[in-house]
């Protein structure tokens, strides 16, 4: 099987997991593609997907994007109700939107090691990816952060001079709360697993190049609960949702295109 190594990424998937030290500047082990479904990239027997994969690959070489979104169908939809949001707050840094719903991290993987950041060097590359992941019992909050951590290393290894940022992955509702119509989402077992895999996902942040940032609590309201107001079918953003992600995550994007 393939490893990936990288020497200078202060990474260490057993650490981050609590086997081993991360140490700086020395080459780091980060885990073994193939070890298991969600590092183990393959794309996807869908048309669509193939053409919004060749779509990519025709944008990168028609811009110079300074913005890259990495993700699933949450990201996906800022091509959809998030438009109008998309193009005023991220139209001038020419941003390419990489984000395909349904995607899972292994396929992530795929695209990237086939073209989607080729020939490119964005200043920042914003990801979040794994709630696909977590709705399948067969993925465990520990390879599902193998799966974001492969993805991260890539980027950092292909993209050396691009800012990495890491967002938690979204609250979202359990498939009984989805459902049912009238109810909203609070607090359920699969928006607790998404919740584990952003505790081990931000412990890879260095606050140099790789960011963490936790914007779920901006989604919510007072009394902790996700409204169908905000994401009506309690996983997808309404444009509403879209306006709230970008002035929150607004502060954080300033700082790193500094």
């Amino acid at each position: 099987m393939k490893r990936i190594s990288w020497i200078g990424l202060t990474l260490c998937l057993c650490g981050m997991l609590g086997g081993c030290a991360a140490k700086q500047n020395t080459v780091c082990e980060v885990t073994t593609i193939g070890a298991h479904t969600a590092v183990t990239p393959v794309p996807r027997s869908l048309d669509w997907w193939t053409q919004r994969h060749e779509g990519v690959l025709r944008r990168i070489q028609e811009a110079d994007p300074e913005v890259i979104f990495i993700g699933d169908s949450i990201t996906h939809g800022w091509d959809k109700k998030g438009k109008a949001i998309w193009d005023r707050y991220y139209a001038s840094y020419d941003a390419v939107n990489m984000g395909f719903s349904g995607d899972r991290t292994e396929h992530v993987l795929w695209r990237l090691e086939n073209g989607e950041i080729d020939g490119i060097s964005p200043k920042l590359a914003v990801l979040m990816i794994g709630t696909n992941n977590a709705a399948r019992d067969e993925y465990t909050p520990e390879q599902i952060a193998e799966g974001v951590t492969a993805i991260v290393c890539k980027l950092r290894n292909d993209l050396p001079d691009t800012k990495i940022l890491i967002l938690a992955i979204f609250p979202r509702g359990s498939d009984p709360q989805r459902k049912d119509k009238s109810q909203d989402a609070s607090y359920n077992p699969l928006w607790a697993k998404n919740d584990h895999v952003n505790r081990l996902i931000a412990k890879l942040a260095d606050g140099k190049t790789i960011h963490y940032l936790d914007i779920n609590k901006a989604f919510l309201d007072s009394n902790g609960v996700l409204t169908r107001r905000v994401m009506p079918d309690l996983l997808h953003p309404e444009e509403t949702g879209y306006e709230i992600w970008a002035q929150a995550m607004a502060p954080t994007m300033v700082k790193l295109l500094k």
